[in-house]
């Protein structure tokens, strides 16, 4: 298996201007006569608009000569490592893998679902004899050992096709952050306000690709697949205040009805950590976590509102991009991320001077 370089080469700038350092060269291929389409392997960014990745692969593909088209491939983990998943969260992300694959279809863009993991991607990229591979960016290690797996492979059998990865969820990628674990909110904070203005950008338009004339997508029966693994999956019941996909999405971060930054944004501030007050929270955290909605989107919606609550959007953005992002950092540079191992020493020795203390409670 070839590890992941630990300093890709950067790409070059890309015509609808992809900020150069979000995109990193895995392997560059090459050696084509003739350009295949350009497959994005999406996996934690789970939408269609406001994503660099998709942008990228577009751009990829509008680049090449003649024009490329761009197909879309999510490949659904296996159980090990959705273990702690519920029906709760699989089900919300499955229904919003449907909502996604029907807008797809409706813009042209096919869009192949994986079920058997990522271990089917490199098969996938063979088959249609595509250029390149772009994949989304996650620092957790089963999503690092499989794209590690997937170049490696690509390299011995395909080794003409080039991967490209991009983080697409953090506003500031996590290698341009910060090139090291950080202590703090604090010491993050001072080098992501040094280059947010780079990075904190509005969206380019789509760029035009060719047309998708190849091997379509196999029709997914959604129903199924999701009792299927509602089967093996623990029953924590599914929420009904929380419809997946991205304009479910949009519409509570903008809605007119109850948007958080158009009704809500103003007791954010002082409000959201008290569990009395749930109305007082942006209610998006669902919507990221599964990559329904961009935070950039987020936060550039935030400061265009900011004239509503000054105090409150300051304090979500801190949230959206410091506090959220410094998870990213830990969980990029700390390869024990997962276990106490990880924790900074202060914490281990508290702990353990404090494992005698007595307590009202004892839990398992």
């Amino acid at each position: 298996m070839a590890p992941t370089p630990a300093n890709p080469t950067p790409a070059s700038p890309s015509p609808i201007q992809v900020h150069p350092s979000r995109v990193r060269v895995l392997h560059p291929g090459g050696g084509r006569e003739t350009a295949g389409p350009v497959v994005y392997w999406m996996l934690r960014d789970q939408r269609l608009a406001d994503n660099w990745a998709l942008l990228h692969a577009a751009c990829l593909a509008a680049a090449a000569v003649p024009s490329a088209p761009v197909a879309v491939a999510f490949s659904l983990f296996p159980r090990p490592f959705l273990l702690g998943a519920r029906r709760r969260q699989l089900g919300f992300l499955l229904r919003g893998l449907r909502r996604l694959a029907a807008d797809a279809r409706a813009g042209g863009l096919p869009f192949f679902f994986l079920e058997g993991g990522p271990a089917e991607v490199p098969a996938l990229v063979r088959r249609l004899g595509a250029s390149a591979l772009v994949a989304d960016f996650s620092p957790l290690r089963p999503v690092r050992e499989s794209l590690d797996a997937v170049v490696g492979e690509l390299r011995r059998d395909a080794p003409a096709v080039a991967v490209h990865q991009v983080d697409a969820h953090n506003v500031v990628p996590v290698w341009a952050a910060s090139g090291k674990l950080e202590y703090s909110a604090k010491t993050l904070r001072g080098k992501v306000n040094k280059v947010i203005d780079e990075y904190l950008v509005e969206f380019p338009e789509m760029p035009t690709t060719a047309q998708w004339n190849m091997e379509q997508p196999e029709d997914v029966d959604w129903e199924a697949l999701i009792d299927r693994v509602f089967s093996e999956a623990e029953n924590v019941p599914e929420i009904n205040w929380c419809e997946p996909g991205e304009a479910a999405a949009m519409e509570v971060l903008l809605g007119s009805k109850d948007g958080f930054l158009t009704k809500r944004i103003k007791s954010y501030e002082s409000d959201r950590n008290d569990p009395t007050k749930p109305r007082a929270l942006s209610c998006l955290s669902p919507y990221l976590h599964f990559g329904h909605i961009s935070a950039q989107r987020c936060a550039l919606e935030a400061k265009r509102h900011r004239h509503l609550s000054p105090k409150s959007v300051d304090a979500f953005l801190e949230e959206l991009i410091i506090r959220r992002e410094l998870a990213d950092n830990f969980c990029h540079y700390q390869p024990h991320y997962d276990s106490l191992a990880g924790a900074w020493e202060w914490a281990r020795k508290t702990l353990m001077e404090h494992a005698a203390d007595r307590r009202e409670q004892i839990y398992t």
